[in-house]
């Protein structure tokens, strides 16, 4: 059976763990050649790199510091370089202010560095990567070139909290952009969104008992999403030849209200 990204070449953004890494994997069981992103070499994303080759395909990598304000121009010449070409462009990679360091951080030194690190670089990356594809396109494609970003199911609804103000902020900015983007790069580069719910990435696995029981009554599918589920929706959005500028929510179903 042909494999629907038989040789193509996808690039996926913060490809280390959780949605990224899922992501991946996806894309290369179904035949493509990934140049994958981490911010600087580790340990998770030499084992990514090793997992994808054990699939059948060939795996390149690439790594930026999005919160330094890098040349995102190099960035791009670098991630093309492998296989002279990208097809598929995941914009995964974004700051975590929910673990590590950055948790501590106050609200505003926050929201500069999610500014920084994921609209800015979501924008800026699609912009340029966007116009390579235009300029490189075929006149006859079966599925054209594509753009996926990252956004979050809640942001146009708001959620309270910091983290809601934070996210409904900085995410819904990216969904808003994808509409342009999709209209900027039409008809040859398609620009879509996906729009996670309660996905059990790093954060979700080590939550309280409110938040998992949250997760699980805000889905019409009573549980957490998992980082596979967002890497299927992916997947569809590279290969589906007539959707663009379309935010799809990744959330089992949103649940309004209580019973």
């Amino acid at each position: 059976m042909d494999k629907l990204l038989g040789n193509q070449v996808c690039v996926v953004t913060g490809a280390s763990s959780g949605i990224g890494r899922a992501t991946a994997l996806t894309l290369a069981e179904q035949g493509a050649n990934l140049v994958v992103h981490g911010r600087k070499p580790s340990e998770r994303l030499d084992s990514l790199l090793h997992q994808v080759r054990s699939i059948g395909v060939e795996c390149a990598t690439l790594y930026c510091d999005y919160s330094e304000s890098p040349d995102f121009e190099q960035l791009v010449e670098a991630a093309w370089q492998p296989f002279g070409r990208v097809d598929h462009w995941i914009n995964n990679a974004g700051g975590d202010v929910l673990t590590g360091p950055w948790a501590e951080r106050s609200f505003e030194e926050k929201l500069e560095y999610l500014w920084q690190t994921d609209v800015v670089s979501s924008l800026v990356l699609s912009r340029r990567v966007g116009a390579r594809m235009q300029r490189e396109a075929p006149v006859s494609m079966k599925n054209g070139f594509s753009l996926v970003n990252l956004g979050w199911d809640q942001a146009e609804q708001g959620m309270a909290g910091e983290s809601g103000e934070l996210f409904s902020t900085t995410k819904g900015a990216i969904m808003s952009m994808t509409r342009s983007l999709a209209q900027s790069l039409a008809p040859q580069v398609r620009v879509n969104c996906l729009a996670p719910g309660w996905i059990q990435t790093e954060w979700g696995r080590g939550t309280s008992d409110y938040w998992d029981e949250r997760a699980r009554d805000e889905s019409l599918m009573q549980r957490w999403g998992t980082p596979e589920d967002v890497a299927a929706a992916a997947l569809f959005l590279c290969t589906h030849p007539f959707i663009s500028g379309h935010v799809l929510p990744v959330n089992g179903g949103f649940k309004y209200g209580k019973d």
